[in-house]
């Protein structure tokens, strides 16, 4: 199981994955957090990114924070560096 530190900006004009900030992934949500609705959509971004089912995807902790660690399930490390978006910032 991999623990991903996360960054969430909830309200974003478009949605997607930005890049590292430190030792945290940035990813923007068009939802705002209301009723749990940008996680919903968070799980489903990374879901689509990362080519896993949801049921692979849980919050671990940071349910009403932007910083968040999901736990991902059945994906090895090196495979989630594959499969994340080119992400590199200079």
């Amino acid at each position: 199981m991999i623990s991903l530190k996360l960054k969430v900006v909830p309200g974003a004009s478009r949605a997607g994955i930005d890049g590292w900030l430190g030792d945290r992934l940035k990813v923007r949500v068009t939802s705002a957090p209301d009723k749990g609705k940008a996680n919903k959509e968070l799980i489903a971004l990374l879901s689509t990114a990362l080519a896993l089912p949801k049921k692979n995807l849980h919050i671990s902790s940071g349910l009403s924070s932007r910083f968040k660690v999901v736990e991902i399930s059945e994906l090895e490390p090196d495979e989630l560096n594959k499969r994340l978006p080119d992400t590199s910032q200079s």
